[in-house]
């Protein structure tokens, strides 16, 4: 960016450009919309269209048939693509998160309504065990430990069917280390070379995920030295870290990812920027749950002016470089934009 000389004040008066909205919008440098947003939603398995979330007023889980519906409503409102996410019933859970590959699951069944319903709109999947495994964890754990290559080999198997259903993109968000590689030489080798990968680049060990983690159903992580580790940190990012993210993003590019992800957001927003810069790679925020959250919260308790935060917490993440955003208040902020 080019600093010219400025004109000492009264000469210079910046407010001049600020003086009416017609001006205000003429020279925005930063403009969002709707084809800024990827919407992201959580289907489930039962009867009813809509399960509420306590922790996350507005956005309920969603029913097959209302998720079809979703998918007309995004096409109508100009979003370009729709994240789904799973609640799992607890029956269906084990240890090793085998459902995850059942080609007759949740997913696979919200995907292909998804696309019948309106093709134009993108799909894009979490590829990530914790919904199916009755631990909560992303991984396979042996003796107490996240172990990283079975992980691996359940993931591609999760993946291909995701795919083979109608996924536009893959994303995988475990942060295992090499599941991009083995994501793309799978896809590959299965003919389906077109399906791109948003990876999970950039995942950091947040205390922004509980509300999503009560939307999917996760629950709490056990404890024990022999049970199940206590937390996420031996796979998701350490919230100190800045130039490890750096590293981790470079890897996954090299490893044939299409698009990168910081998450969560707004607390990364330096994340974000740096990564932007660093690469030249379409890059994407997770304005996650517990972002959304407390929007909301402050909001129905007057404290914020409930859409204008919304409109200015996205338009931060574009302005630091973001190429889209995956946000829980796509539909809305479509809706505001018009």
């Amino acid at each position: 960016m080019s600093t010219a000389p400025l004109a000492p004040y009264p000469a210079l008066r910046l407010r001049r450009l600020r003086q009416a909205e017609w001006i205000r919008g003429l020279v925005r440098e930063t403009v969002l919309t709707p084809a800024d947003l990827i919407w992201s939603l959580v289907v489930h398995d039962g009867a009813d269209d809509e399960l509420p979330v306590a922790s996350m007023p507005g956005a309920p889980r969603l029913s097959v048939r209302r998720a079809a519906e979703a998918a007309r409503r995004a096409r109508a409102l100009g979003i370009p693509c729709i994240a789904v996410f799973p609640f799992i019933d607890g029956a269906r859970k084990d240890a090793t998160g085998s459902s995850a590959a059942d080609p007759d699951g949740l997913v696979c069944r919200a995907v292909k309504a998804m696309k019948d319903a309106a093709p134009e709109v993108g799909v894009l999947c979490d590829v990530a065990l914790d919904p199916f495994t009755d631990h909560g964890h992303d991984g396979l754990i042996h003796r107490g430990r996240i172990t990283n290559d079975p992980t691996v080999e359940r993931l591609v198997e999760q993946a291909l069917v995701q795919a083979q259903a109608g996924c536009d993109i893959l994303a995988p968000s475990d942060m295992m280390d090499g599941r991009v590689g083995a994501l793309r030489g799978a896809l590959e080798a299965a003919g389906l070379q077109d399906v791109m990968i948003m990876s999970y680049a950039a995942k950091y060990a947040s205390a922004f995920y509980g509300p999503y983690r009560e939307a999917i159903g996760s629950g709490t992580l056990g404890a024990g030295p022999d049970a199940n580790p206590a937390d996420k940190k031996t796979y998701q990012m350490d919230p100190g870290n800045s130039d490890e993210a750096l590293r981790e993003v470079a890897l996954d590019i090299a490893e044939g990812a299409d698009m990168v992800m910081v998450k969560p957001g707004m607390p990364y927003l330096d994340i974000l920027r740096r990564v932007h810069e660093a690469f030249a790679l379409p890059t994407f925020a997770f304005q996650v749950s517990g972002e959304y959250a407390m929007i909301m919260a402050a909001a129905g308790h007057g404290w914020i002016a409930e859409d204008r935060a919304i409109l200015e917490s996205l338009q931060a993440f574009k302005r630091a470089g973001a190429a889209g955003t995956l946000t829980y208040f796509a539909p809305r902020v479509a809706e505001m934009l018009g």
